[in-house]
């Protein structure tokens, strides 16, 4: 079962509920974004983005999307490849958010479009730390682009 409401401004796809319940800890913490959507593989993060569930058309897009490589069903990289692929998700700013440090998955994830490569701390801290300074950076710092009819805008106004 998808626990990922349609409209979610953060799509988290983690198999670990230990991993996902402190990132999603940690973005409530500093109420960086009100409406959270968790799906455990690869299949659901996809039927999420372009199927029923809050796909274009439908529901809003996430603003941004935490991403693990290594999961059940449709791996992380094949996600990824995805949503850069798509007109309407190649926009999102995707994170992967991964225990992986092996230098292939690195380059094959940059090169697929991710916009940054986390490694997953170790320590309870420092996983924390990380994912909300991660969150403030894409959701408050980060000025994102809006896409309209397939074409890509600034989401902003000139002062």
């Amino acid at each position: 079962m998808i626990d990922a409401p349609p409209g979610a401004e953060v799509l988290l796809v983690e198999d670990s509920p230990t991993d996902a319940e402190l990132c999603l800890r940690a973005l409530r913490k500093l109420s960086l974004a009100h409406v959270f959507a968790w799906v455990k593989d690869g299949e659901e993060a996809l039927n999420y983005l372009f199927g029923t569930c809050g796909g274009p058309g439908s529901e809003p897009l996430p603003r941004l999307i935490l991403l693990d490589l290594h999961l059940p069903k449709v791996n992380g990289l094949e996600v990824l490849q995805k949503i850069k692929q798509g007109k309407d998700t190649k926009c999102i700013p995707t994170v992967v958010l991964t225990s992986s440090k092996v230098d292939r998955d690195i380059v094959e994830s940059y090169g697929l479009g991710a916009n940054s490569y986390i490694s997953k701390p170790v320590q309870f801290d420092a996983f924390i730390e990380t994912v909300s300074w991660t969150g403030l950076y894409w959701l408050v710092v980060n000025q994102p682009l809006a896409i309209s009819d397939g074409a890509v805008h600034g989401s902003r106004t000139a002062a």
